[in-house]
């Protein structure tokens, strides 16, 4: 499996044991890991990369996780998994209400939160539609089963290239996505902002209605790009 291709995990705690413990579970359980131990690293992190899960602890200096989770949440519906050394109810009720998907109390071990990892993973692959092989925004649909993209319903031919393009910014909208990002996951690092720009612009050609004021890849100046979904 290519790094690229494995489930990138966020773990956002101020105990750097804890963060070193579950990296190195995740990691040898073939998750790709970020850490961070604060939530203004976290959120850099999240603005940067396409984060698939996060284990974000509550009680941090600073802003806490509830507070980090509200803001995540304004754009995202990445699945988040509370981590405290609380048990008591009113903290997981809060945690949920906020848009929390699970709750964990730090005495449990590492195998248990690898798990729920994985629950809540399948749970996020189902409710965003990639196991029923459709991805609808609309006027844009991309059907992962056949590969086919569908413009106002109908086929548009697009190279592998600009179809994987197009499916990553897809399955994390409004996921911002840094020329160096693009470059590492599709050109092996080779090349520069001109090659992303370019193949962009051909890809806008095809989906926009109107490529000169795209509605849907839009650029983020200065970083990179994201996908409008809706």
């Amino acid at each position: 499996m290519k790094e690229t291709d494995k489930s990138t995990i966020l773990v956002v705690d101020d105990d750097q044991s804890i963060v070193e413990l579950l990296r190195d579970f995740l990691e040898n359980d073939s998750f790709h890991v970020l850490t961070a131990c604060d939530t203004t690293g976290a959120w850099s992190l999240f603005q940067q990369h396409a984060i698939d899960c996060m284990i974000l602890d509550i009680m941090m200096p600073g802003e806490n996780g509830f507070e980090l989770c509200r803001k995540i949440r304004a754009s995202s519906d990445v699945p988040i998994l509370f981590l405290s050394a609380r048990s008591d109810d009113v903290d997981k009720i809060r945690g949920l209400t906020l848009g929390g998907d699970d709750y964990i109390v730090k005495t449990a071990s590492p195998g248990e939160i690898i798990a729920r990892v994985k629950a809540v993973l399948r749970r996020s692959t189902a409710h965003r539609g990639l196991n029923a092989k459709l991805l609808d925004y609309g006027r844009i649909k991309l059907d992962l089963s056949t590969r086919e993209v569908l413009v106002e319903d109908k086929v548009v031919l697009l190279t592998p290239r600009e179809y994987e393009l197009l499916r990553l910014f897809a399955e994390h909208p409004r996921q911002v996505f840094s020329y160096d990002q693009l470059l590492d996951k599709f050109w092996d690092g080779v090349g520069d902002k001109h090659t992303i720009r370019v193949h962009l612009s051909r890809l806008r050609e095809k989906i926009e209605a109107d490529p000169n004021n795209p509605q849907y890849l839009v650029n983020v100046w200065g970083i990179g790009y994201r996908f409008e979904g809706g």
